[in-house]
């Protein structure tokens, strides 16, 4: 049964990231802006001190204009820093300029903060985790990339009985009925897409 719900995650991510790859710069640029606007009116933001985010790369929705604009609210933004053994450290965003072009292997580079190192455990500090994927659907269950990495980041959170506001960012379309779920999955408590947030369970 698990190998059926990874063969069923694995053709989904396909098919997600075939409809990514045909969006034009321009597109991603808008959509951008749009997914920034959305974002700021969450109250779990807004409240915020510390939140955790990650940089765009690619197709992404674009989360650079976001990341901004907490950091001009005076919000201590953390951004991931992908380890060895694919876990998470963490670091604080510090503006554009404080980002390095990073390659771990034959993955895609990533950008990631040039600063000091806070350790895997520095994401429990954070009152709201933004995070990447490729859908989520009615129940708030996410479909990540599959490297695992922020499986563990939010197994942490809930082994130390932290609660931060798990926010997902997508595309409109990505919002869908289903997707296979597997016993380590947790739902998100919201997503936020371009035209709208979504809402799926109370933080």
């Amino acid at each position: 049964m698990e190998r059926e719900t990874e063969s069923d995650k694995r053709l989904l991510r396909r098919g997600f990231l075939a409809v990514r790859s045909r969006l034009t710069p321009d597109d991603v640029h808008r959509a951008a802006g749009a997914l920034a606007a959305r974002a700021l009116e969450l109250p779990e933001l807004a409240h915020a001190s510390t939140v955790a985010a990650y940089v765009s790369v690619g197709s992404e929705p674009g989360t650079l204009a976001l990341l901004d604009a907490l950091r001009a609210r005076n919000v201590r933004v953390l951004l991931p820093a992908l380890l060895p053994d694919s876990d998470l450290d963490w670091g604080v965003y510090a503006g554009p300029d404080s980002l390095v072009r990073v390659r771990h292997g034959g993955k895609m580079a990533l950008l990631e903060p040039a600063g000091e190192r806070l350790g895997p455990e520095a994401v429990r500090q954070a009152d709201a985790v933004l995070l990447p994927g490729l859908a989520v659907d009615a129940r708030g269950m996410r479909l990540g990339r599959g490297g695992g990495s922020y499986d563990r980041a939010l197994a942490r959170l809930e082994g130390a009985g932290a609660e931060p506001a798990l926010v997902v960012l997508l595309y409109d379309a990505e919002v869908v009925a289903h997707v296979p779920e597997e016993p380590h999955d947790r739902p998100v408590h919201a997503a936020v897409t371009p035209s709208g947030v979504h809402r799926f369970r109370e933080p």
